[in-house]
């Protein structure tokens, strides 16, 4: 196999490999009208320097009815989270404006509708334990799942 042949090869066997490798820093996450996400635990890896979370609404509902969010929060932190969350209502996403305990949260959508995050990977800690909801009024007692740094 000449030169040329071998590095043919590997820049073939690279360009297939590169976005299987990119994947792991994204992931996509489903709500629907009957309050749930289609996911109860995800994991970020370590290895990345941003993780980016799109939220897709497959429901049919509007958002003023059925509106759904993401919001990341150490578990520790998730029910104050939400509840000033509900207080600051919708004009401000259902989250409280410049709140400490949220990593990450997208807008709110409704039917149909998606919204994305992006964030560091080092607002997490190894060991600690996360955990993400809607904060959409009366829907994290059910719409909340874990979230892991993995390495």
């Amino acid at each position: 196999m000449s030169a040329f042949s071998r590095l043919a090869c590997a820049a073939a066997l690279a360009a297939c490999l590169t976005p299987a490798w990119a994947a792991t820093c994204e992931a996509e996450i489903e709500s629907n009208d009957a309050m749930q996400f289609n996911k109860s635990s995800m994991n970020v890896p370590q290895s990345c320097k941003e993780f980016t979370l799109k939220l897709k609404h497959v429901g049919k509902l509007p958002r003023a009815v059925m509106g759904h969010n993401w919001v990341l929060t150490r578990t520790a932190d998730m029910q104050g989270a939400a509840s000033d969350g509900m207080a600051a209502g919708a004009d401000q996403q259902f989250v409280k404006p410049n709140d400490a305990r949220v990593i990450a949260f997208t807008k709110v959508v409704g039917g149909g509708e998606s919204a994305s995050v992006t964030f560091p990977v080092s607002k997490l800690k190894a060991g600690e334990n996360y955990t993400y909801f809607c904060s959409f009024p009366g829907h994290s007692a059910i719409m909340k799942g874990s979230l892991k740094l993995t390495k």
